[in-house]
């Protein structure tokens, strides 16, 4: 290995030290790199309209702003006050469950109870940890200074990518060898145009999920079902946890009324995921993200692993950047240009100018 060689690698390690070190803040500048890339959508909608880039913002966050007001005056204050109904009620369904786990053990022989006796312990675990988990919700916003500076950091960081991206863009750009910053070009659009179809999906898929389950769950007569709904919507944002959260609260009120209504409410909840699964996505998504279940799982264990809750809430997006940089860079510049010459020692085939094959 060469000295030049040599300095790159220390270079290269001593790197990825700091920006472990300084993650939070580099999960934080990446969150505002998927809201301006979601809101220039917009802004772009005005554009065509002939109107100039900072009009075009200006209208766009005034707009957001107005929707995010109108939220939190119309939604949030009989959601917040159905939810701490919620908080009370759901321990109750759960007592109801180990009622009908004890008649169960009085109808059933002697042998088929041994082997259920781990029923009762279950259901009072369960117990515990609905209380723990709705009773502390509001404890996820405890530092309140902390999320007020992190929100507003996200926030100036938003605009300011929003008002003037291509210095950003092009410093990270130059980061790369000159022959490669072409190449990287393309592959920052594709990860914006992938963002961007996420984005829309998602945001389309909670709304849709939030209106069918309270729909269903008016039909069925549970109760809080407005509460319930929101939080369907918003569970929709972190998959494959989200959506089996979301289901217990609601199982557990129906609980209160009768068994059947229980079940009716599983039904409901499996229901809208297979039409959120099989009809949603593949219309709003299309061919903008395609992610494997099993990727995207491991993903959220991964980033939840390493960055805490905000990773877990970030997964998909990181997910999505990350599947792009890796087909586009790893699998078509490297592994697809990898080849053996004659004395059978590997080597890289040379790139077109400024591009890879594609």
């Amino acid at each position: 290995m060469s000295l030049g060689q040599s300095i790159g690698l220390v270079v290269f390690i001593v790197s990825l030290y700091i920006l472990w070190q300084i993650r939070l803040v580099v999960l934080l500048i990446f969150t505002a790199v998927v809201l301006a890339t979601a809101i220039d959508r917009l802004v772009r909608l005005w554009q065509r309209l002939h109107l100039k880039r900072g009009i075009a913002i200006a209208l766009s966050i005034t707009l957001l702003l107005a929707l995010l007001v109108g939220f939190f005056v119309v939604v949030v204050p009989p959601f917040v006050e159905q939810l701490q109904q919620l908080v009370d009620r759901v321990p109750q369904g759960i007592e109801q469950l180990r009622g009908w786990a004890t008649w169960l053990q009085d109808l059933i022989p002697e042998q088929v109870v041994e082997d259920l006796r781990g029923l009762r312990g279950f259901t009072q675990q369960l117990q515990s940890f609905a209380t723990r988990l709705f009773g502390n919700f509001f404890t996820l916003f405890s530092n309140s200074l902390g999320i007020i500076l992190n929100s507003l950091l996200v926030i100036v960081l938003t605009i300011m990518l929003l008002a003037n991206p291509a210095p950003y863009r092009q410093g990270f750009i130059l980061l790369f060898p000159s022959f490669y910053r072409r190449r990287v070009e393309d592959i920052l659009q594709q990860c914006e145009f992938a963002l961007g179809g996420w984005v829309t999906g998602i945001l389309f898929n909670m709304f849709v999920i939030a209106a069918l389950s309270w729909i269903g769950l008016l039909l069925l007569q549970v109760p809080l079902s407005f509460a319930n709904a929101i939080l369907a919507g918003l569970l929709t944002f972190i998959p494959n946890l989200g959506p089996t959260l979301s289901v217990i609260p609601p199982m557990a009120l129906a609980l209160l009324d009768a068994p059947w209504k229980a079940l009716a409410v599983l039904g409901l909840y499996v229901a809208i995921q297979q039409i959120e699964s099989n009809v949603l996505t593949p219309i709003v998504m299309q061919k903008q993200v395609s992610l494997l279940p099993a990727i995207t799982l491991a993903s959220q264990v991964v980033f939840a692993s390493f960055f805490g809750f905000l990773g877990l809430l970030l997964a998909l997006p990181l997910l999505v950047v990350t599947q792009v940089w890796v087909k586009e860079l790893l699998v078509k510049d490297v592994l697809n240009n990898w080849q053996r010459n004659e004395s059978g020692n590997s080597r890289l085939a040379p790139a077109g100018k400024g591009d890879s094959a594609n």
